[in-house]
């Protein structure tokens, strides 16, 4: 069997591309056979995965302020510890190994983009409080997921490029493989990753190129108001690759629509006003204002109109897929489903009677949890919550599977502010405010937050688990198990973080958590929030709808700064030079295959080493080049480096060996 499978460890040909008719996906590992998966050995090593990288994440995301993937760490690690162990048929295991570790960074996003704020405002939380919160909030997306997951990872195989999934499974199937696929991909790890090391630690260029380089470009941002900025980081060119220039050119014209456009046209509109209603603490013009501030202050909030309204239009346009999925859960109830029997391995989920069941237990308990250890004992309080939090985790988590499917990123923070806004408005409107209604707001926001985080972290795990051809329902089974264990050990890290340092200190960074807090706190006081924003955003959603362009492609576009979403066109056009470029279909075929492991190692590596500057920051080793970037040079220089990356993966991608 150990023969057989290393026949087999290389991703099918149609594994990234829409199939024909009839034609079905089949898995690196076989649906007829069946391979290690869960056993002590994964488990173990996915708990410890877990506990190791929340704590990291924690730590580094709330002192630095720069969180990270985890998956691709572990997955690396996963396929070292297996080497050194010299594990026969070790995919299987690799997969649950970095299922049940990548709970971490989803658990973690969650937890300290909000939970922070309590801390910041002056109000109390115990362990409890913020473990409760996490975990409930983990495991209904989990819940919320698994009905979607035929629907994203099965039926649009090959409409949805899958960034990071793609890069973590290019990363897994090279450890399993070795030979010919590994070295494209280890190559360019090492380059990807020193490149994006050298930036981040050592600061030898700038890593972003703005238009303010020559003086005519500072005097139109300046004046007009008008940027041009450009991430020169070798993993977000690798994104940029699997995004494809398709959805990359949408996504940036969602970001030129509000940089371009709405940025330059408010400071026309607005020259000597200060707008400020639902934020008081801004006390500048709109007309004195950076194209970046006014980014920040307003247009973005365009943005998280545009994401919301987008995530209502899946969900209208998804009715058939929910019906089904409760249709199925109904007869699977009256036991009239499909056994296991009957579904092959790659396509077992957890029962729907199961799924059913455990939804509605986790909104009661976490009803409960509301009514006794938030609300005071107010029902009106706990039941409103609770419909709050059901309503807009199930409504956004098709919004984040979505988002991380196209772009790789999960606009969390974005859904997690309209979720704490909605939450603070009606909750005032029911009588709960002043101090008491700042934490119940935040707890519920925590709730959303970890469960869209989660949704987000896991359509990503299952995809790779339908690539490589693992059993959907013992991913889906273990998941809880880390999400538990995460929480855990990111509400103790967060304690102890508070204790020692206290989140109202200069000496943790939270940036998210400051962001929530600054819009709470004026909400629970009466103010208001700024609804004509998210209404325009709205309306443009509508409208790119109507027009048949993808709405949630466009409203991230608005959301991610432009100097992130300049580099995926960048990298998409990359991606089409090079599978264009011969009248060979099958050399161009080639060269798109290789430059998919490029771009995975140049994520895997950024990753990877994103995490090791960090580290060096937090333990206090850090050069300082601010004076250095303050200079326009460091610009050019970072252009060179760039052009540079950017031949090389031509050339790369030109230069294949036959295996």
């Amino acid at each position: 069997m150990e023969e057989k499978q290393k026949d087999v460890v290389q991703l099918p040909e149609n594994a990234f591309r829409e199939l024909k008719e009839g034609e079905e996906y089949q898995p690196v590992m076989s649906p007829q056979q069946v391979y290690p998966e869960v056993n002590a050995w994964s488990v173990t090593w996915g708990v410890m995965m877990v506990v190791l990288f929340s704590a990291a994440a924690a730590y580094l995301g709330l002192k630095v302020g720069q969180v990270f993937e985890a998956a691709i760490p572990i997955a690396i690690i996963a396929i070292g510890v297996s080497s050194v162990a010299k594990r026969k048929n070790s995919l299987g295991e690799n997969v649950i190994i970095q299922s049940i570790g990548a709970c971490s960074g989803a658990v973690v996003a969650g937890a300290i983009f909000v939970l922070p704020a309590i801390y910041m405002l002056d109000l109390e939380a115990n362990f409890l409080k913020i473990f409760i919160a996490s975990s409930l909030g983990g495991i209904l997306g989990i819940l919320f997921l698994i009905p979607f997951r035929k629907y994203f990872v099965k039926d649009m195989h090959g409409k949805y490029p899958f960034p990071e999934a793609t890069a973590t499974t290019q990363v897994l199937v090279s450890g399993a493989k070795g030979g010919s696929q590994a070295k494209p991909l280890l190559l360019a790890g090492l380059i990807g990753g020193a490149y994006d090391f050298i930036v981040a630690t050592f600061g030898w260029w700038n890593e972003n190129v703005t238009s303010r380089i020559i003086g005519l470009g500072e005097q139109v941002a300046e004046q007009a108001k008008l940027v041009f900025k450009i991430n020169t980081g070798a993993a977000v060119l690798g994104l940029g690759y699997i995004v494809g220039l398709k959805y990359a050119s949408i996504i940036c014209l969602g970001s030129l629509a509000v940089w371009w456009l709405i940025v330059p046209g408010m400071a026309l509109l607005f020259p000597d006003t200060i707008l400020n209603q639902w934020d008081p603490t801004i006390a500048t013009t709109v007309g004195s204002m950076s194209p970046e501030a006014i980014f920040t202050n307003y247009a973005r909030s365009i943005g998280i109109g545009g994401i919301a309204m987008a995530g209502i239009i899946g969900i209208v346009k998804s009715w058939g897929i929910i019906k089904g999925a409760v249709g199925l859960a109904a007869r699977e109830m009256k036991g009239k489903g499909a056994s296991d029997v009957e579904v092959i391995r790659t396509q077992r989920d957890i029962s729907f009677k199961i799924i059913s069941i455990g939804s509605v237990l986790t909104i009661l308990i976490t009803f409960l949890f509301f009514y006794f250890g938030v609300m005071n004992f107010n029902l009106l309080h706990a039941v409103v919550a609770i419909l709050l939090v059901a309503v807009i985790a199930f409504l956004f988590t098709t919004v984040a599977a979505n988002a991380i499917a196209i772009v790789g990123s999960n606009p969390v923070s974005g859904m997690t502010l309209m979720t704490l806004i909605l939450a603070s408005v009606v909750m005032v409107a029911v009588g709960l405010k002043g101090e008491a209604g700042m934490l119940a707001a935040l707890l519920m926001g925590a709730v959303v937050c970890t469960a869209l985080s989660m949704a987000g972290s896991f359509i990503t795990d299952l995809k790779i688990g339908y690539w490589l051809g693992t059993t959907p329902k013992k991913q889906e089974s273990w998941k809880f198990l880390g999400t538990i264990i995460s929480a855990a050990t990111v509400a103790g890290v967060m304690i102890l973080l508070n204790k020692t340092y206290g989140f109202n200190s200069d000496a943790l960074a939270a940036p998210q958590a400051h962001a929530m807090a600054a819009v709470i706190a004026p909400l629970m006081n009466g103010q208001g929030a700024p609804w004509i924003l998210y209404g325009i955003g709205a309306l443009i959603a509508l409208v790119l709808d109507r027009c048949k362009i993808p709405a949630l492609a466009f409203a991230l576009g608005m959301f991610i700064p432009i100097q992130l979403n300049i580099p995926l066109v960048v990298g998409g056009a990359v991606h089409w030079y090079v599978s264009t470029r011969s009248k060979n279909t099958e050399e161009n075929k080639a060269r798109e295959e290789k430059g998919t492991l490029i771009a995975s190692g140049f994520i895997a590596g950024g990753a990877l080493m994103g995490v090791v500057s960090a580290l060096l920051k937090f333990g206090g080793i850090e050069f300082n080049y601010a004076d250095w970037w303050q200079n326009h040079l460091s610009e050019l220089v970072s252009i060179f480096a760039y052009v540079l990356l950017i031949v090389y993966f031509i050339l790369a991608t030109r230069t294949r060996k036959q295996s």
